[in-house]
């Protein structure tokens, strides 16, 4: 069993490596935010809910959710927000999965169906949707036929985003890559 290193926190950490839905909602939960307290996101919503089964996310009282959500330490810094889009994607699990997270990629038949699907749900886009498949194929051994293709240069050994965080040290590398790229973007803007 793979144990994840992505929040740098053993109890959360271990929740990603054991919970499929703990570990997407973690890459929903990863924008506007740092990538090891969005990773950690999920532990705080089971610490305050006493589950992530998606079913119960999707059932819950949208306005008790977001509160708890919210409550300080928040699971984002935009807690509420954050919140809605947690159980819009738990109402997707249970709608078009029956509950089981796993089946987005134990079904995909290809690397672009993997992203494909992915994109697909809320709060996901084209760029979450292949770094989230890199993360499946690097640290999950989850490589459907032409994944490396379907994710362009997440594929590519280096140290570009979340798929590539196994330590501190990697989490460290990844957040200079992504600092100097937006630095050449803002310079060619």
């Amino acid at each position: 069993m793979v144990t994840l290193q992505i929040a740098q926190d053993p109890a959360a950490d271990e929740l990603l490596s054991n919970d499929p839905f703990a570990l997407l909602a973690g890459m929903l939960l990863d924008q506007q935010f740092p990538m090891e307290r969005a990773f950690a996101g999920p532990a705080k919503v089971l610490d305050r809910f006493g589950t992530l089964d998606p079913e119960k996310i999707a059932m819950a009282d949208p306005e008790e959710f977001a509160d708890l959500c919210a409550t300080p330490p928040a699971i984002h810094r935009y807690g509420r927000s954050m919140a809605k889009r947690l159980q819009d994607l738990a109402n997707v699990i249970v709608a078009e999965y029956d509950g089981d997270t796993t089946r987005i990629w134990t079904e995909a038949t290809s690397g672009a169906d993997l992203v494909e699907r992915i994109n697909a749900l809320p709060g996901f886009g084209e760029q979450k949707a292949k770094i989230f498949t890199a993360l499946l194929a690097k640290q999950l051994d989850v490589k459907p036929r032409g994944w490396t293709t379907a994710v362009g240069d997440y594929g590519k050994k280096g140290f570009r985003s979340v798929a590539d965080v196994v330590d501190e040290e990697s989490l460290n590398k990844v957040r200079a890559f992504k600092k100097a790229a937006k630095a050449k973007a803002k310079a060619g803007a």
